[in-house]
């Protein structure tokens, strides 16, 4: 029977990044299954309230200092218990362990209503490049594992992820992998008037790279991999899609690539067709979504040897993976890849090949499992209380 489910996140669509898209498939999926849900976030700026919502508790936002469009959630305990007294979920997901998330985690086990929480953001690592963040991190580590160790099960989306975490003292790990819509990413969308747009002919080797342009991306080996590309092949040609801080400097070393700023929908599926290597050097994901969407999209896929690339891609088959500690392997491997299109070709079908059965559908059921179980825990701690 379905439970009523209760989403806490400091970000929601339509804001663009790794956790509004897995927390938007999951939403689509458990409403398609009739799971009614309710929502707790920072208010968005136009004040809109997500439909598929049967409750939405909107709290105060706080921008992230120096950290563009990123904000943080904060509201009163007592609003938030009273709001879940009317409306009182079965169980709780926490996807951000911020502010909002705390207060969250506080209310729901005053309440004994039963909490799973997402591992979606690699903290320790982005608070090497962030002020607020940097002022709080020897403290990130104590406090994430605290958090996590005080809900029923905690989710993160790889078993490598996983295995980390329970031996750093986490307790009750679960994976929980990211899914892929087939009919949204595709090869079938290779678009030759994008191309020629670019100015690329058929044997043309267009690398691509997709995210935020910011310093925990790792932008500035991506910058260095495409200009020693570049060095070795004065016709190569790139394009980046996404927008960040780093923009501007990434153009001005770069002036021969396209930058198409941040797309979605079918624009973005065309773009991912319509090259054949995908430039992945970020070392701060969890997971990596757009690693998957360029590998179902029929491109090859150049990364670090982590996350979604350390489990999907079979050096030398959908792609190559690099060791973490080796950014000048990443700079050599991609000028070797850049170089051979066949090669790249042949790995990008294997790569769509590869991730053809990762559907959302299989995540959800997952997902719901997980939710399931940690409401049977939460019953069964009410029973024992009450003999």
């Amino acid at each position: 029977m379905p439970c009523r489910v209760a989403f806490v996140s400091e970000t929601w669509q339509p804001e663009i990044n790794g956790v509004t898209h897995t927390l938007g498939q999951l939403v689509a999926q458990l409403g398609a299954r009739g799971y009614p849900m309710q929502l707790v976030r920072p208010r968005p700026e136009d004040g809109g309230r997500d439909p598929a919502m049967e409750a939405e508790l909107q709290v105060k936002a706080l921008p992230v200092l120096d950290y563009d469009g990123v904000q943080m959630g904060i509201t009163s305990p007592r609003r938030l218990r009273d709001h879940w007294r009317t409306h009182r979920p079965d169980v709780i997901y926490i996807a951000t362990e911020g502010p909002l998330g705390l207060i969250a985690l506080r209310v729901a086990r005053r309440l004994g209503i039963p909490v799973v929480s997402g591992f979606h953001t690699n903290f320790d690592h982005y608070s090497q490049h962030y002020i607020l963040l940097r002022i709080v991190r020897p403290f990130v580590r104590t406090f994430l594992k605290r958090f996590h160790n005080r809900t029923q099960i905690t989710l993160v989306p790889t078993s490598a992820q996983a295995e980390r975490m329970t031996k750093a003292g986490y307790r009750n790990v679960k994976v929980m992998g990211r899914g892929l819509d087939p009919a949204r990413f595709s090869p079938r969308f290779r678009d030759l008037a994008l191309r020629k747009t670019w100015g690329a002919g058929d044997d043309d080797c267009v690398a691509l790279h997709v995210g935020r342009l910011a310093v925990e991306k790792n932008v500035t080996l991506l910058i260095e991999a495409l200009e020693a590309m570049r060095a070795a092949n004065p016709d190569q040609i790139a394009v980046i899609v996404g927008d960040g801080p780093l923009r501007k400097e990434a153009e001005r070393r770069l002036p021969w690539v396209h930058f198409a700023g941040f797309l979605r929908d079918q624009a973005l599926a065309r773009h991912y067709a319509s090259a054949d290597l995908f430039l992945f050097p970020s070392l701060s994901e969890t997971f990596g979504n757009v690693v998957t969407e360029a590998m179902a999209s029929g491109l090859a896929t150049l990364a670090f040897d982590y996350a979604a690339a350390g489990e999907l891609i079979e050096r030398g088959r959908e792609g190559v993976t690099v060791a973490c500690n080796n950014p000048a392997g990443f700079v050599a491997a991609a000028t070797e890849l850049a170089a051979d299109t066949e090669r790249v070709r042949a790995q990008g079908r294997a790569a769509s090949a590869r991730v053809s059965s990762l559907g959302w559908e299989r995540i959800a059921e997952t997902f719901i499992g997980h939710l399931h179980q940690a409401q049977e825990v939460g019953d069964a701690r009410k029973d024992l209380s009450a003999v």
